[in-house]
Parts: C-alpha cells; sequence; structure tokens
C-alpha cells in the first residue's frame, strides 16, 4: 500500500500533481489551477476522486470549479481559508486526516507565505504536497505571513523522513540554486545539486520532486537556524 506522485507542469512553472493510490487505483490532483491542462493527465488515468488544495491563490485554485464539475469529486482544503477558496466539501485543519483511496494524508498547517497554506504528507510513500511553502532549495515569499511563521513552518516539514518526497507548486529550481550558492558557496552538496538541476532543465526535465534529506543539506531556508536569519535570507532572495 503506497501513494505515487506524479508532476502535471502547467501554466508558465506551476506544477499540478497527480495521487494513485496503489491498493484501490484512487486518483487525486494538487492544485488544480488549469483545467485544461491537467485534463490529459486526468483523462490518461481514467478517474479523480479527490481534489487536493494548498493555498487561495489563482494559480493554485483557478480550475478547481470545472474540475470538480468535471468528475463530480469533493475538493479538500483549509477551514481557515473557506471564505476564499473554491467551495470546500472538506474543510481541514493541522493534524486532521485526509481518506484518499485506502491511505490518508495528514493536514500541516504552514503559515507564512499565506495565513491559511496548508500541505499534506502521505506516511505511505512519504510524499510532501508542500504549495508554495517549502520549494527545492527555496521557500516562498511572505506575502502574508512572518518570518517566524515560515521559519515554524519549515521547522515542521523538515522534521519528516529523510526519504519524504517533496512536491512543491512551481518550478524555481535554477533561480533557487543561484540564490543559494550567493549564501553557501562552499556547499558541495548544493553545488551537485546545481549540476543536476542544470542537467535536468537542458532535458526538459522536471528537477522534482526532491527529496527532504536533499533539501535539508541545499536549502538555505531550512538551514537559517532562527526566523531573524529566515528572514534576512528571504529578504536577499527577493532582491536577487
Amino acid at each position: 500500500m503506497t501513494v505515487t506522485v506524479q508532476p502535471v507542469p502547467i501554466l508558465s512553472d506551476n506544477y499540478a500533481w497527480l495521487l494513485r493510490d496503489t491498493d484501490t487505483g484512487a486518483v487525486a490532483i494538487v492544485d488544480p489551477a488549469d483545467a485544461t491542462g491537467v485534463s490529459p493527465a486526468l483523462e490518461a488515468a481514467g478517474r479523480l476522486d479527490l481534489i487536493l488544495l494548498t493555498h487561495h491563490h489563482p494559480d493554485h485554485t483557478a480550475g478547481t470549479d470545472e474540475v470538480r464539475a468535471r468528475y463530480n469529486c469533493p475538493v479538500v482544503g483549509a477551514a481557515a481559508d473557506a471564505h476564499r477558496l473554491p467551495k470546500l466539501d472538506i474543510a481541514v485543519a493541522e493534524g486532521d486526516e485526509v481518506k484518499f483511496g485506502a491511505t490518508s494524508a495528514v493536514v500541516i498547517a504552514t503559515p507564512g507565505h499565506t495565513i491559511g497554506h496548508i500541505a499534506y504528507f502521505f506516511p505511505k510513500g512519504a510524499v510532501l504536497l508542500s504549495g508554495d511553502t517549502l520549494f527545492s532549495v527555496g521557500c516562498g515569499k511572505l506575502l502574508e505571513g512572518t518570518a517566524e511563521q515560515m521559519f515554524a513552518s519549515l521547522r515542521k516539514l523538515s522534521a519528516l523522513p529523510d526519504e519524504t518526497l517533496v512536491a512543491c507548486g512551481h518550478e524555481y529550481t535554477e533561480s533557487n540554486v543561484r540564490f543559494a550558492l550567493t549564501q553557501e558557496p562552499d556547499n558541495m552538496a548544493l553545488f551537485a545539486r546545481a549540476l543536476e538541476v542544470k542537467q535536468l532543465r537542458s532535458a526538459g526535465q522536471p528537477t522534482v520532486p526532491s527529496m527532504l534529506a536533499q533539501e535539508r543539506a541545499t536549502n538555505p531556508f531550512l538551514r537559517a537556524e532562527t526566523a531573524k536569519r529566515l528572514g534576512e535570507i528571504r529578504t536577499a532572495k527577493d532582491n536577487f
């Protein structure tokens, strides 16, 4: 029994994510901002049982109602943001479990990028849907929350198992690596990741999902020891 995850490129640099429960064949889609863009993946899957939303931004939610109408499936999102998300069938908060096929995801509140942001962690398969909180070698902009909130959110995610697959909301890794090297130019794990990312993007391949152990070794925001330091790094990245 496990969950598999597949990136679905949409818009200019977003990823929706297609999940499958291997026991039951159940299928979920995460952040279907573009109904047309996710349609080929859903048609290939042959079904859709669940829509998961991480936060309210239109580049993560805009296609939700069209996809729901097509497949008649429930939409899950943060209760705290229900007023600015598409209509929720299942409203969740920190610690709730979301059933998916024969397994379930744990909801993790991750404010920082937005106040109501949530992530989903599937222990079976070790898959983390991190939205715009944790990127590969980066983190989301502090559009609504504080550095203290983002620091606490990233600490929660960093505590997950080493083998966790981090499935984030955007293909930002190339620019994130360039910035991270200005912070830790002697980090050999980061240098190796930069080479890997260059090869993947040159071949037209996604750089994600990444492994959480790799993120701990290369991501300056996970490596920040204090919220103040995280805030300083985030400000530097905003101006990079």
